[in-house]
């Protein structure tokens, strides 16, 4: 009996190491900017397609800045944080903080938003932005955004800006963060990160929203 028994936990021993060693693990590079687990190696690979994409953009729209650019990834739940900022490089995530959507996008699923370019919806809209020129409104120094895609073409009429907001958090937490009208709003600290990138770079950044 104590053979079987000893054989029995040997048998167990071997097979917890082999599922320890047999998890699928994320490159180097997205333990360090995302945390490892399965949903962060789906994320990743959405950033390096997206990456991918971007840099065919700006193989003929050279008045851009090539070295950096920003992504906002709308699958990812707005307690997580889902601006990122990329390397397209290297295509690692060298920055990543909470960012909201529209109210407009919201649905009766937690898990699936809906987006539109139509004036006063309230929705985000996908695709590639430039960003403008700074200003001084509501919520101090923000920055204008050009949609350059049909489906974000009507940004700078609908007024839709990068900004910070107060009810932004900086940590990362299980239910929903607040909404805007449309705006990808960042908080105090993480857009004073971004806007000191912003004024650092000789060309305008390009941000790219998709889901």
């Amino acid at each position: 009996m104590k053979f079987i028994f000893i054989f029995t936990l040997l048998i167990l021993g071997l097979h917890s190491c082999f599922s320890a060693t047999s998890k699928i693990n994320p490159p180097d590079s997205l333990a360090t900017s995302l945390g490892k687990g399965n949903d962060s190696l789906i994320i990743f690979e959405r950033v390096r397609e997206h990456t991918a994409k971007l840099n065919d953009f700006l193989k003929t729209n050279r008045d851009y800045q090539e070295q950096f650019a920003f992504f906002i990834d709308m699958r990812v739940h707005s307690g997580k944080k889902r601006f990122f900022v990329v390397d397209l490089e290297s295509g690692q995530i060298i920055k990543k903080g909470l960012t909201t959507h529209g109210s407009g996008s919201e649905t009766n699923s937690s898990d699936s938003l809906i987006f539109s370019n139509v004036p006063n919806s309230y929705c985000s809209s996908l695709g590639i932005y430039k960003i403008g020129s700074a200003y001084y409104g509501n919520f101090g120094r923000s920055y204008k955004l050009h949609g350059l895609e049909p489906t974000n073409n009507k940004a700078f009429e609908r007024a839709v800006v990068l900004h910070r907001y107060s009810c932004v958090p900086d940590d990362e937490q299980t239910y929903p963060i607040c909404n805007s009208l449309g705006c990808p709003m960042l908080s105090e600290n993480f857009f004073l990160e971004i806007d000191e990138m912003i004024k650092g770079s000789s060309k305008p950044i390009l941000l790219e929203i998709y889901y």
